[in-house]
């Protein structure tokens, strides 16, 4: 008789095939059990419980050759999922079946990266070792949803992802502004001037185009969190776009070109920028945060850098509410002696009544 049990912290399901064989298997959740089981009784009730399935015969290659032909247009993939493809074919072997890749595989292939040594000669991050193994997990989700493979590997153990510290806040000062734009060459400090007038990222900048720009306002349309905003330009960031516009005589859609082309890449002459001045642990996308720091420290509020930096939600934006609080200090602070000379005047007076 087929049932469904309570094992553990999970649900067993119980049953013997149409060949007299007695078949268990596991699950996290009850309603999971239930919907097997009821599957596999309604197969063997059809007399197809014993058909071929695709999930026993479809190798590693299939399923990346599928997630890439219907995944390729991502904007991370060619500069991220691309080279996780690569990873995957190298260490599990392109002829591997799906179906023999299991729980300890991936967790094995996940400490594998942990020791793995950069071209650079570092340890790789725990944020760059969870964007693979998310493409992994993702890769093994569709190939359950392709009817590949049963079940995803990624769901008979605890998460593989690792605990991320997601707390870095570096941002400029108004001197370290100044150092870093005259150590830029020309074309890489119009992108850095832009960046610092908007908060935006590295390739909303990189891909603007002209026709993006337009009533005084920036129209962004490919965000990273898919929802489309708009940002002001301000007096210095205009002057800066109408400078650009008389250099390129029209000739391109881009904003940002050098000698003519468009500038798709800017990380080592960026690096090497930082490198020429005494300013240290800086990246690229800190000119974001200095964006949003040096707005809370002008009086600007911290709805306004949510809406600017298009922060899905107040969380990520209340890293800067420190910056609120010393703003406010200061302010305050600027009526000091207000009171303090009308308690020395009433002092006096009361030792003159004596």
């Amino acid at each position: 008789m087929a049932t469904v049990r309570k094992r553990g912290k999970g649900y067993q399901i119980d049953y013997f095939d149409p060949n007299g064989k007695r078949i268990r298997k596991s699950f996290k959740k009850k309603k999971d059990a239930d919907a097997e089981l009821g599957k596999r009784v309604s197969l063997i009730a059809e007399g197809r419980y014993l058909d071929v399935k695709k999930d026993y015969i479809t190798t590693l290659e299939e399923i990346l050759t599928k997630y890439e032909q219907n995944y390729k247009h991502q904007a991370n993939f060619e500069f991220g999922k691309r080279y996780c493809l690569v990873n995957f074919r190298e260490y599990f072997r392109e002829s591997t079946l799906l179906t023999n890749i299991k729980y300890v595989d991936v967790e094995t292939y996940r400490n594998y990266l942990r020791e793995k040594i950069t071209l650079y000669g570092t340890m790789r991050k725990d944020s760059t070792i969870n964007r693979e193994m998310s493409c992994l997990r993702h890769i093994f989700r569709k190939a359950v949803e392709w009817e590949m493979i049963e079940q995803s590997p990624f769901d008979k153990g605890k998460t593989l992802m690792l605990k991320e510290n997601n707390k870095r806040f570096r941002f400029l000062t108004e001197e370290e502004i100044i150092k870093l734009l005259n150590e830029c060459p020309g074309y890489l400090r119009n992108i850095v001037k832009c960046a610092l007038n908007t908060g935006m990222r590295k390739g909303e900048i990189l891909s603007l185009k002209w026709s993006q720009i337009r009533n005084g306002f920036i129209y962004l349309h490919e965000t990273k969190p898919k929802e489309a905003r708009q940002i002001p330009v301000n007096d210095d960031l205009n002057a800066l776009f109408k400078k650009i516009r008389r250099e390129q005589h029209l000739t391109s859609e881009y904003v940002f070109t050098y000698q003519g082309k468009h500038v798709d890449f800017v990380k080592t002459s960026f690096n090497a920028a930082v490198k020429r001045t005494d300013i240290v642990d800086f990246r690229f996308h800190d000119l974001r945060h200095t964006f949003a720091s040096q707005l809370i420290m002008k009086g600007g509020t911290l709805k306004d850098v949510q809406e600017l930096l298009g922060h899905s939600t107040m969380t990520m934006t209340l890293r800067y509410a420190h910056l609120t609080q010393e703003h406010k200090k200061k302010a305050v602070n600027l009526l000091n002696g207000l009171t303090g000379n009308c308690v020395t005047k009433l002092s006096q007076k009361a030792i003159s009544a004596r």
